[in-house]
């Protein structure tokens, strides 16, 4: 009697298990499966798409420099191996030319492209399953009809056997990714809930900013979350808090902050550089100033997390004295500092606002170092605003600078002027160095047409 009920407990478990696989491994639903028209008649329609396709910046990661418009082609690195972004033309062969409206739709908003196969989640569609219907179909219309077709096949990943198996990625679907689409939210503004989207949907923005789990899904998809944009290292660099949080967020930074960072690259508190470069390059400097505004309202509206600083940075004007002829010969970084920093920053630390940025204060000088290694490393790609290019930029210094030299240096800008970042370590140093490249000097416009 025994073997039976464990028998039949097996049996149920197994049919149990096949239901779910079943489950998830389903075509998922659209509601354009019944509707695959759209009037592409009207200017308007195609307007708004191009300017969702800006707002989700698929240029930035569809596009390479001297490559055409969306043909894909771009590396980009996962913990495990490369892959390359896809030609998202309306080419028939190479590209999603025979693509319907429902096809697009589950492509962007679900991670399932046309013949069923998963998408890995570089592609952010934990996010654009926030894009509402019109804006999916907009989109849509934009990318059949005013981009053009290109042959361009797609490259394959280097993912090794067996993890480049995609069907497991229809469970990882089903555990993070939301199938509700956004909705507004009941005691919030009209300026708060257009922000809301567009940080949360199109905008992406928690796929750098927001820290992941082992399983590379995002601990936060909304602001429920105190984890949601509360900062992360991604490809060597560190996307900083966006959050209220005490010297680590924004809590210094004013809407009026927010909003001229996004739309001019810069502010007195800092420049864009890094993924941020592309950011603003490709997509927030030609967002409304309405929906930049708004942006900037909703970030604001963010709460410190639980792991906020008591008390706030102040400037300590005493680092000065280490500066002097005598003195600097004695602290490691200093004399380094003043040959190869501060005729830009400063030797007060307080750099040139808004074209050079303060390293007083600075959030990448109190948090996580990767990103002061990499850019002091590297350098920074070219700011772009409405088509002139930035007429200071960080040059690398991986050339001039040892690791000990690096490490020294930092370690002494992120303890200086009321800084409180840890020490570089110059291993640290020596691993960026290895596994990055420096910066194009160029002046790189991707164009959408």
């Amino acid at each position: 009697m025994t073997k039976r009920r464990i028998g039949i407990a097996l049996i149920i478990l197994l049919i149990v298990i096949i239901a779910v696989a079943a489950w998830a491994l389903r075509t998922p639903s659209s509601p354009f499966a019944s509707s695959d028209q759209v009037d592409t008649s009207t200017a308007e329609l195609l307007k708004q798409g191009e300017y969702v396709a800006r707002l989700s910046d698929c240029v930035a990661c569809h596009s390479i420099p001297e490559g055409a418009p969306f043909a894909g082609g771009l590396k980009m690195a996962t913990p495990v191996g490369n892959i390359y972004t896809t030609n998202i033309t309306p080419d028939n062969a190479t590209g999603i030319g025979t693509y319907s409206l429902a096809d697009f739709d589950r492509a962007v908003r679900k991670g399932v492209a046309k013949d069923g196969h998963r998408l890995y989640p570089a592609m952010p569609y934990p996010s654009y399953v926030k894009l509402s219907d019109e804006d999916i179909r907009a989109l849509y219309a934009w990318f059949k009809h005013d981009v053009k077709p290109v042959s361009q096949e797609n490259k394959p990943s280097e993912i090794p056997w067996p993890l480049n198996m995609r069907w497991p990625l229809a469970f990882w679907n089903t555990a993070f990714t939301p199938t509700d689409s956004w909705q507004p939210k009941v005691g919030q503004d009209e300026q708060w809930n257009r922000g809301a989207y567009l940080v949360e949907g199109p905008g992406h923005c928690g796929s750098c900013h927001t820290p992941r789990t082992l399983a590379f899904n995002e601990k936060g998809l909304d602001d429920s979350s105190e984890h949601f944009l509360a900062g992360a290292s991604l490809d060597g660099w560190y996307a900083p808090s966006l959050r209220g949080d005490v010297n680590t967020g924004m809590s210094r930074w004013s809407e009026e902050d927010v909003f001229t960072f996004l739309k001019a690259g810069r502010n007195q508190h800092g420049v864009v550089f890094g993924s941020m470069a592309d950011v603003f390059n490709n997509s927030t400097q030609y967002m409304s100033d309405d929906d930049l505004k708004a942006i900037a309202h909703y970030l604001k509206s963010l709460p410190a997390g639980s792991n906020n600083q008591s008390q706030a940075w102040q400037y300590d004007g005493s680092t000065m004295s280490k500066l002097t002829l005598s003195e600097r010969l004695k602290t490691p970084g200093a004399q380094t500092f003043m040959a190869r920093c501060s005729s830009c920053h400063g030797a007060d630390g307080r750099g040139q606002a808004p074209w050079i940025p303060p390293l007083a204060g600075a959030t990448s000088m109190l948090v996580d170092d990767s990103s002061s290694i990499n850019v002091t490393l590297n350098g920074s790609a070219r700011v772009v605003a409405d088509g002139m290019p930035d007429a200071y930029r960080m040059p690398p210094f991986r050339k001039q600078l040892s690791d000990k030299e690096i490490a020294d240096v930092l370690s002494f800008i992120r303890s200086s002027w009321g800084n409180t970042g840890t020490p570089v370590k110059q291993e640290t140093v020596t691993e960026l160095r290895e596994r990055t490249d420096p910066a194009s000097s160029n002046v790189i416009i991707l164009q959408m047409r």
